[in-house]
């Protein structure tokens, strides 16, 4: 698979670098220094990555990070400035419509008419994308029963819930059944139960299908994802499997190490009495709890004997420890350590993108 020069480390990399391509095994899409420009404003700049067929691959970065904007290109809805993209070995500029029959696209808001109902809707979608005459209503019966529309079949789709809406959105994705699935934000507006009906879908898609997930939300990636591409200001900043992404962390924070405190609130005598700890570089405090305790995550340098020092400071300053216990890195530790550098780069919290990008 493409790999970014930085890929065994989490440093942010020079915005002049573009990851060499390895040509071994093909893989079903291709990102290849593809740049996208609105006007003078730079939402994508010389992003190359790949994804295995079968691949559940999670795309994330912060807001106006370019994720939108590179789903968009990808699905070709728009072309890219520089670069090219390939599925299937196609190049999506030189055979558009070729390409189009091969992928599933759900944007963050479903392209949906309201005043269809579902199976209507769905039918008028699946001729759309070439579905023979003779299949349409097997493949329609397909897609209801995958994104679990059974009750909602005959319902018009502007009385649906935002629920049911992002499943018509899913189920109109999905019912040409494309090499391809472009999933932008897919469980936004559902209730928990939807979210976890959802990801247990991609799962089962894994496999059959090649699937890229644009997500805000961490934990669905963690669970749901083969594979993580994070993107900050437009720019490849990682590319890994969540447990690899999450081990490299741990390896670059070597020397360093994040203690979870459980004492009395208020938290000032505490957090005083831990920042005067030798070593110690952050002490941020959770919310109080109705026991009126608390929990703060400290962050200091060196090994574990670290926590003996932290331990005699906060009794020696008269607050009482109710838990101290080592934490390890998540992926969210990953995505913040690399966004945060960016922003700090950029001096704010946003590429710059467009406004319209997520």
């Amino acid at each position: 698979m493409p790999r970014h020069p930085g890929d065994q480390s989490l440093r942010v990399p020079n915005a002049t670098e573009s990851p060499p391509l390895e040509t071994a095994v093909e893989p079903l899409v291709l990102v290849d220094r593809v740049s996208k420009r609105y006007g003078k404003t730079r939402a994508v700049a010389d992003l190359t990555f790949g994804v295995a067929k079968g691949e559940v691959l999670g795309f994330l970065g912060p807001n106006g990070a370019g994720k939108t904007t590179t789903m968009r290109v990808i699905t070709g809805f728009m072309p890219p400035s520089e670069g090219r993209v390939l599925v299937g070995g196609l190049d999506i500029a030189e055979s558009p419509l070729e390409v189009r029959r091969r992928i599933g696209y759900l944007p963050e808001n479903p392209p949906l008419y309201p005043e269809m109902e579902v199976t209507a809707f769905l039918e008028f979608a699946a001729r759309l994308r070439g579905v023979p005459k003779g299949r349409v209503q097997p493949a329609v019966a397909r897609a209801i029963e995958r994104c679990a529309l059974g009750e909602a079949r005959e319902h018009i789709i502007g009385k649906l819930s935002r629920g049911y809406r992002q499943r018509v959105g899913l189920a109109q994705a999905l019912v040409h059944e494309p090499e391809l699935l472009v999933l932008d934000e897919p469980t936004a507006g559902l209730d928990p139960k939807q979210i976890h009906e959802t990801r247990k879908l991609i799962r089962t898609l894994a496999g059959e299908r090649t699937v890229v997930l644009s997500t805000h939300i961490l934990p669905e990636v963690a669970v749901t994802c083969d594979r993580v591409v994070i993107i900050a200001g437009g720019r490849l900043r990682a590319e890994d499997t969540p447990e690899g992404l999450v081990a490299r962390l741990g390896a670059a924070q070597r020397g360093r190490g994040t203690w979870e405190i459980e004492t009395a609130a208020p938290a000032d005598a505490a957090e005083a009495a831990l920042r005067a700890v030798p070593g110690v570089a952050r002490v941020e405090a959770g919310p109080e709890t109705a026991e009126r305790t608390l929990v703060l995550q400290v962050e200091a340098a060196g090994d574990r004997s670290v926590a003996t020092d932290l331990a005699r400071a906060l009794l020696e300053a008269g607050c009482p420890l109710y838990g101290l216990r080592r934490g390890g890195a998540s992926l969210e530790d990953v995505f913040l350590a690399l966004t945060t550098k960016e922003a700090e780069a950029n001096g704010t919290g946003t590429s710059g993108a467009s406004e319209q990008d997520s």
